[in-house]
């Protein structure tokens, strides 16, 4: 009995300094804290053995982030010893820096790695040098400021509970992300342990012999060739993720190209044109010298018009014709070497594909909802003891701001089967197809993502936003970033209960329709809290940003709640306006003045110059955060819709100027339908 009162004391002590110090995502396997501290103040970094470039790397990184931290420089040195304290990093095995097929993930794997802190020094020990560079990424989080800047004395043992942990960015839907801005998504991913990171393009990659794909919006190999490498430098494996049978309008919609598809200009490709064949050996080839990883994923989701091709065949069912389609360019990346992934909705759409697969081919299982059916997307797979990842998404793509309750219920159910099911990996989607979203608004999602899959415990959802803050933002300000994205996450919530998950595309509507004023009228609450949740979100940003937070990276999550806030006062100003109208009664230009003319309509603080301003202001500041990540492609359109909205209040006040122009005394007012005139 004293034995066990023993152990639950320490157990408690343990937790007790834990809490104490600052938290770690992901949460490693195992780790006990010790009272002392190793300060930074004089402290070395050291390496033993043959250290290889990449060792190197890692001992670079971690002297620039502990010398940020440090009131003096922390410098390298190759020698395992030497005068004074130092942290040492050991590899014991091969180089290994990027992950391959045939990974297992384990407390021996290439990338597990032992830490331990004294108050006299510490040692990294790792396999590999990815190994390294995750424990350098770990003491990122583990340095203490509380009297003076040092690290907590601890030993972590950790290692990841699936091999393969990727995110992927679109870049074909909406904008064209800059070179710059996806070294600093690879840079951020990584500290979250990250190993892949998909390239999402349908023809948004140059290829030789195609100058009118997309010319505009596109990177270049020489792009690429430098964001491959400034991945690998981080242990992140760039990996192409095409579209090879649908989703190929942006090639298909080109004349000159047009009948390799189903129909004309199609969405989808036509596996019976022999063309078809010519052009992805040509696709599979350019990539696969392109791209040095050993996957790609080629796709081959939502071919939506495969039973109307497979019918105009005659001949063939669209399982067949799928399998097909699949096998012939899968064979043609496996003769480049390539493991072929795969989406596998189509497969369980038409099960009779899923005995046709081609040899090692992986299928990733994709869903997005909160609750994803699991039982209809991975059973069919581990029924034929498939290997394969599982792929959540962030809930950006059809949202003002970002459902975060969605996203982080997706990612924790569908990781939760997909460990039950013993898949592979995970890939956490960003997607773009709004056009309009800003994708560093949803880093605290993209870090999510990347985290969970490390660690075996389940991630903290409600603690997450406190974690996150801490481990990002200057301590000031802590508190109100985190707040912030709370915040903004109920602002989003609240306008999705009138909306649905549309909510982008919904706040663009014209408020003065029937159908609009009727769902306004009925969730007049909804769209109040969202506004107040939107507005207190500005707030804490900008009091983060007095705070010292960093203003490039709280512009997007300023500028959302901005437009929560103009999309539900847009709706709510409608609506009163709508009813102080048609409750007027007869004409009296006085009275008139002082309800609706001073007050709506006036040039200087109405409620129509309100949405004037709101607009442009907006427009402004989201044209500037777009260059700041984005190339200027597409960037027109987007802003177009701000333009837009400003065009529509600037026509309003001029009609409900005119509307009482020569109106006599006691008169009706004209019905607010033909003074808004565009129903």
């Amino acid at each position: 009995m004293l034995r066990h009162s023993r152990i639950l004391i320490w157990l408690l002590s343990c937790a007790g300094m834990a809490a104490a110090h600052s938290p770690l995502l992901p949460k490693p396997q195992q780790i006990q804290y010790g009272p002392g501290r190793l300060p930074l103040r004089d402290l070395h970094i050291r390496l033993a053995g043959n250290p290889a470039d990449e060792d190197r790397f890692a001992a670079s990184e971690l002297a620039a982030i502990l010398s940020a931290r440090s009131t003096t420089p922390i410098p390298i040195a190759e020698s395992p010893d030497g005068p004074g304290p130092s942290i040492v990093l050991k590899r014991s095995g091969p180089v290994a820096s990027l992950p391959l097929p045939g990974e297992r993930p384990g407390p021996e794997s290439r990338e597990a790695y032992r830490l331990k802190i004294t108050p006299a020094g510490g040692e990294i020990q790792a396999i590999s040098s990815a190994g390294l560079y995750y424990a350098v990424q770990t003491l990122r989080q583990l340095v203490e400021s509380d009297g003076g800047a040092a690290l907590p004395e601890v030993q972590i043992h950790d290692w990841p509970s699936l091999a393969y942990r990727g995110t992927m960015i679109d870049i074909s839907h909406g904008p064209l992300p800059t070179e710059n801005e996806v070294k600093r998504q690879i840079d951020f991913l990584a500290r979250w342990k990250a190993n892949q990171y998909y390239v999402y393009s349908e023809g948004a990659i140059e290829l030789d012999g195609y100058p009118l794909l997309n010319p505009e919006g596109r990177f270049s190999k020489d792009q690429i060739r430098r964001i491959i490498a400034y991945g690998r430098d981080r242990h992140v494996d760039v990996i192409p993720f095409l579209e090879l049978y649908g989703h190929l309008h942006d090639l298909l919609r080109i004349e000159l190209y047009s009948g390799l598809g189903a129909f004309p200009h199609s969405v989808e490709l036509d596996p019976a044109n022999p063309n078809v064949t010519n052009l992805m050996a040509d696709w599979a080839g350019q990539i696969s010298d392109l791209f040095p990883s050993p996957f790609v994923h080629v796709g081959f989701d939502e071919t939506w018009r495969i039973e109307d091709v497979a019918k105009k065949r005659g001949n063939t069912t669209p399982a067949a014709l799928f399998a097909e389609q699949l096998s012939n360019v899968a064979k043609l990346f496996t003769q480049h070497g390539k493991t072929v992934m795969a989406w596998a909705d189509v497969m369980v759409k038409y099960p009779a594909t899923i005995d046709r697969l081609p040899p090692g081919l992986i299928p990733v299982a994709w869903a997005y909802e909160a609750q994803p059916d699991v039982k209809k997307w991975l059973d069919p797979l581990v029924a034929k003891h498939l290997p394969h990842f599982i792929q959540s998404g962030v809930a950006n793509w059809q949202q003002i701001a970002l459902n975060f309750d969605m996203t982080f219920a997706n990612i924790d159910n569908f990781l939760a089967a997909g460990r039950r099911s013993e898949a592979l990996g995970m890939i956490n989607s960003v997607w773009t197809d709004s056009a309009q979203c800003l994708l560093r608004l949803t880093w605290p999602a993209m870090a999510y993502g990347a985290a969970a899959p490390w660690q075996s415990a389940p991630m903290d959802r409600n603690g997450f936003f406190g974690q996150y803050a801490t481990l990002m933002y200057p301590s000031a300000s802590v508190a109100e970033v985190a707040e912030a994205l709370e915040n903004l996450n109920k602002s989003e919530i609240a306008i999705e209960r009138v909306w649905g998950e549309s909510s982008i595309h919904e706040m663009w509507g014209d408020p003065f329709s029937d159908a609009n004023l009727k769902r306004t009228a009925d969730h007049q609450d909804d769209f109040r809290e969202a506004r107040r949740m939107a507005e207190s979100a500005q707030a804490n940003i900008y009091r983060a940003m007095k705070d010292g937070a960093d203003f490039s990276a709280l512009e997007s999550l300023l500028i959302a709640g901005r437009m929560l806030d103009f999309a539900g006062y847009k709706f709510l100003n409608s609506l009163e306006v709508a009813a102080r109208w048609r409750s007027f009664g007869p004409y009296n230009s006085d009275r008139f003045w002082n309800e609706i003319e001073s007050e709506v309509v006036y040039q200087s603080h109405g409620r129509f110059s309100d949405m004037m301003d709101e607009a442009t202001q907006i427009e402004a500041a989201y044209r500037s955060a777009w260059l700041a990540e984005y190339a200027p492609y597409r960037l027109a359109a987007a802003a177009g819709r701000w333009n837009n909205e400003y065009s529509y209040w600037l026509r309003l006040q001029n009609r409900f100027r005119s509307a009482t122009r020569g109106l006599k005394e006691g008169s009706s007012l004209p019905p607010l339908e033909s003074v808004i005139g565009f129903q």
